[in-house]
């Protein structure tokens, strides 16, 4: 009879082979994407039989502490792993050997591309293989449907990322070392940085050489047939009035007053104005710094949340937009019927176009995305508030209405324009008047100009009705310079002399702002000296790296290198000849530039030396000349007249991590009061909360409440009715 232990011992082993079966049997598959937050929503939508992990960015790229990219060898990059990566790529590639595939799901772009081409190397994939997956929103049918049909990595699209890596490497680590040992330390230069700082300086250097010139308008009061008009000078003389001097103006005026006046001619006729198309990426940095003060950087972090997932009380985490990195306006078929659809339902037939609109994209969009819009268009803005944060329902808000009115009706208003004249004298009267509202009555786009004043009257105005002028108004006026680069203004710039793409804008501002090159002021872009002075040594020794055409041209090749045109090494090599001669020559040429320290009257307390005044990263602090055997420092206190609303101590003028400048309590920590606008002494009449100073457009200035359950309003300068969409800034940058 054997022995019952030893029975027990051959059982054993084959109850763990069992378990091993068990598991060869529920092998999954790996789904690698970039972040946690996609990794949830996609994780979710998959279920059992696949297991989601992230990679959190990019698992590879060049060394921070070298070139990393080998010129002698035809300019083969060097990469290596990121550091602190390790237990992330450990712990995928554990998943990855217990699962039956991977797959790689990460982002739709040529960022995404890499990142997948990276951790297939490391992982040991083929390319070739069908192993990639994409979709242009996060929905269960989306990412159901994109994981049935993967395909081979697009080297092509990886090729386009590896030389804009390489190129931005080759001018940022050769020319930055050459600004620290120049200029001072902690500088940079860039392929798209330095052009953008270049354009605002220009811009600056346009503003300072501006000459104003006078020139007035005459406008009239007047009556015709009891109903009151307001009229516009047009020609004196059979000229168009063009009044330079008060001289002139007088002069017209008297003219002006000797006649006797009837209508001439009337004029009726209708204006269309169309919506405008889905948000690019362009479009909806621009349209959320408009409506929202949102800076570009705020804009996509936004909207990164909201392609990823948020987690919605009724439905689970959800994907709300489409991909937020594109410059295409196309729209799918699926969207656009489910779009006309939902505008049938709330507005009716008369609000809906027989065709869908298709919009025309820019001649050198790449396309390869949607436009900017909600995933799913019955899921209105107000049905799922509750869910999201103050700032993700504006954003959210704002790409659904924009996307529901660009397949609307055009609004339709009726004109009328008439002439009122003398014998010398012709006035001209326009009005017009909204007939039909089409997609005005749920959005209508903002503007970085001013508007002008129209008259919504429609007067009856049949020719040969005598006139009579009440009052000659005569206002004096000065031309007025270009103004300063908004972040919006500025992206706009950038797009349209194709410069950068839909993911370079964001950090090139906040890198131009992070460097010192750029101010932000009352939400335009200021240079500084500082950049002034690199913009200016970049012009004379780097002419291409900020030259606008050049800079567009290359961007141009990347697209050429991402169409399989030319081959990625062919752009590197065209462009490393004349750049390493230029380097060669500002090497030897640049003196280095001294520093002349301004003496203040603090003396440092380690040491008794008067303090010297420095140039830093957020902006001028007291520093011991002594350096570095005395490395004492002091912040330069800028205070204003209107003491702390919270304590009664004094405000400091201080510059934000993020450029901006703000204004803060001398007391922080123990006070935190902090304000982005002017504050000012009186209190809100409405619930007692301090108030600030603001500005619009318009140049009218006004106070409004800080607490945002309130935002009173004070209007100041005996001001008319400011529309509320300009006046509505609840929206800042934190500190």
């Amino acid at each position: 009879m054997p022995d019952a232990k030893a029975v027990l011992k051959t059982v054993k082993p084959a109850k763990k082979e069992t378990k091993k079966e068990v598991k060869r049997e529920n092998k999954y598959k790996l789904v690698i994407v970039e972040s946690p937050a996609k990794a949830k929503t996609i994780g979710k939508y998959l279920g059992r039989g696949y297991h989601v992990e992230a990679s959190n960015g990019h698992i590879r790229d060049l060394p921070k502490s070298q070139m990393g990219v080998d010129v002698e060898n035809d300019f083969e990059p060097k990469y290596i792993t990121i550091r602190g990566r390790g237990d992330v790529l450990g712990k995928i590639r554990k998943e990855a050997k217990n699962a039956s595939g991977v797959l790689l799901a990460t982002d739709p772009d040529r960022e995404g591309e890499a990142i997948s081409w990276h951790l297939a190397s490391i992982l040991g994939v083929d390319p070739a293989d069908k192993c990639r997956v994409t979709f242009q929103e996060i929905t269960k049918k989306a990412v159901k449907a994109a994981i049935t049909s993967p395909r081979p990595i697009d080297m092509s699209l990886v090729d386009a990322q590896q030389a804009r890596r390489v190129l931005d490497r080759l001018v940022g680590y050769n020319i930055s070392p050459l600004l620290w040992a120049k200029v001072r330390k902690g500088l940079s230069a860039g392929r798209v940085q330095s052009v953008a700082a270049r354009i605002i300086v220009d811009r600056e250097d346009e503003i300072d050489a501006f000459v104003p010139e006078e020139y007035w308008d005459i406008s009239a009061e007047a009556v015709a047939d009891g109903q009151k008009l307001k009229l516009r000078l047009d020609t004196v003389g059979g000229v168009k009035a063009k009044i330079k001097n008060e001289a002139e103006a007088r002069s017209a005026e008297a003219i002006i007053n000797g006649g006797e006046y009837k209508v001439a001619s009337q004029k009726r006729g209708e204006k269309h104005k169309n919506p405008a198309p889905p948000f690019t990426t362009s479009s909806l940095q621009q349209e959320a710094s408009r409506k929202l003060r949102f800076s570009t950087a705020k804009t996509m972090q936004i909207a990164q949340t909201l392609y990823e997932g948020v987690d919605l009380k009724e439905e689970g985490t959800q994907g709300l937009i489409s991909y937020m990195r594109t410059d295409s306006v196309r729209v799918s078929d699926d969207a656009l019927d489910a779009v006309r659809e939902r505008i049938r339902d709330k507005y009716g037939d008369a609000y809906l176009p027989e065709k869908a609109i298709v919009y025309k994209g820019r001649k050198d969009a790449q396309d390869a995305h949607e436009a900017v819009r909600p995933t799913e268009i019955s899921r209105a803005p107000e049905s799922i508030k509750e869910s999201l944060t103050k700032d993700q329902f504006n954003l959210y808000k704002l790409i659904y209405l924009r996307f529901l009115a660009s397949q609307m009706n055009p609004a339709l208003f009726e004109t009328m324009t008439a002439e009122i004249v003398s014998d010398r004298i012709v006035f001209r009267f326009y009005s017009e008047k909204k007939t039909f509202a089409g997609f005005t009555a749920c959005y209508e786009e903002g503007s970085d100009e001013e508007a002008p004043v129209v008259d919504n009257k429609m007067p009856r105005l049949e020719p040969g009705i005598a006139v009579t002028l009440s009052e000659i108004q005569s206002e004096q006026h000065f031309t007025a310079p270009p103004p300063r680069f908004t972040e919006a203004s500025l992206v706009r710039a950038l797009e349209e002399k194709g410069i950068g793409r839909p993911s370079t804008y964001a950090p090139t501002i906040s890198t131009i702002i992070a460097r010192g090159y750029v101010l932000r002021e009352k939400s335009r872009l200021v240079p500084t000296e500082l950049g002034r002075m690199v913009t200016s040594m970049m012009c004379q020794y780097f002419k291409d790296i900020v030259d606008e055409k050049f800079t567009s041209d290359m961007e141009s090749k990347l697209d050429h290198v991402e169409d399989s045109e030319i081959p990625w090494k062919n752009v590197i090599r065209g462009f490393y000849g004349s750049f390493s001669e230029d380097l060669k020559v500002a090497e030897e040429t640049i003196e280095k530039i001294p520093e002349v320290p301004v003496v203040s009257d603090v003396r440092c307390e380690n040491c008794g030396a008067m303090m010297v005044y420095k140039n830093g990263r957020f902006g001028k602090f007291l520093a011991c000349p002594n350096f570095p055997n005395c490395r004492n420092t002091k912040p330069v206190l800028v205070f204003i007249e209107t003491p702390c609303p919270t304590c009664g101590k004094r405000l400091v003028e201080k510059i934000s991590r993020k450029g901006g400048k703000f204004f803060a309590c001398e007391g922080y920590p123990e006070c935190q009061f902090a304000a982005f606008d002017y504050p000012v002494t009186d209190r809100c009449g409405e619930c007692g909360s301090p108030m600030v100073l603001k500005e619009n457009r318009k140049g009218q200035r006004f106070h409004v409440c800080m607490n945002e359950k309130c935002r009173h309003r004070d209007l100041l300068e005996d001001m008319q009715d400011i529309n509320e969409a300009e006046l509505d800034a609840t929206a800042g940058e934190e500190i």
